[in-house]
């Protein structure tokens, strides 16, 4: 049985890394998928805030506590590993990667690695993906992340051809439609999961009223459907 390890980056700071990281870990939790979350951003980790459940940090610049990803990976075959990598990460990320031969020796032990390559609408998210190609080419499996909370113009991509390469490579590409600012800062503010703003409780902090609370239903459901794409 193979262990999914998702890699949730994008190195550029500010694209909806640790958005995508949420939504992949309340994906999980509500399709009853059993996964393990690490954590990188030592100053705002939002797997840490939000599902600190499920969730430890992670020192990116030590190969000893990357480790821990693979050995949790190989121990328990079949749970996913979540990672949330924060911004301007990726080259100590891919140094233990290389040093470690992970890629190489992946499929011996059981490994699928996926990178969630999270994007805005500007032209440094795709230079770094074509960055991303030209490391890797087709040792790594992608997913692109067209993030229009952060822009929904993406022109820059389609005409790079990065997006047709990547691709040619066996890439997904999954898009995450815009949510009404105000209701995702609520959210944010209450420190609340997504299971908690779209099923209200006598406790409940977000301050969502009904219709709000429909949109981001309708949102979730949404991203839902990206997310199963590749696979998770």
């Amino acid at each position: 049985m193979m262990t999914n390890i998702h890699l949730v980056g994008g190195e550029k700071g500010g694209v909806g890394k640790s958005l995508v990281a949420r939504l992949l870990a309340q994906y999980m939790i509500d399709n009853s998928i059993e996964f393990l979350g690490f954590d990188s951003d030592r100053s705002h980790g939002a797997l840490l805030r939000f599902y600190a459940g499920y969730s430890s940090p992670i020192l990116i610049d030590k190969y000893e506590s990357l480790d821990v990803i693979v050995e949790a990976a190989t121990e328990k075959p079949g749970r996913r590993i979540l990672v949330d990598l924060a911004a301007q990460t990726n080259e100590q990320l891919m140094q233990w990667m290389d040093d470690s031969q992970l890629l190489e020796v992946a499929p011996e032990i059981g490994l699928n690695v996926r990178y969630w390559h999270v994007m805005d609408s500007g032209r440094d998210s795709v230079d770094l993906l074509k960055r991303l190609l030209d490391k890797h080419g087709n040792r790594l499996h992608y997913t692109l992340v067209l993030n229009q909370l952060r822009g929904d113009d993406f022109r820059i991509l389609e005409n790079s051809g990065e997006k047709q390469r990547a691709l040619e490579m066996g890439a997904s590409v999954v898009t995450l439609k815009r949510l009404h600012e105000a209701s995702m800062s609520k959210i944010d503010a209450s420190s609340s999961s997504f299971w908690a703003a779209v099923n209200k409780s006598d406790g409940d902090t977000t301050g969502l009223r009904l219709l709000e609370r429909q949109r981001v239903k309708v949102w979730l459901k949404s991203a839902y459907t990206e997310l199963a794409k590749p696979g998770v």
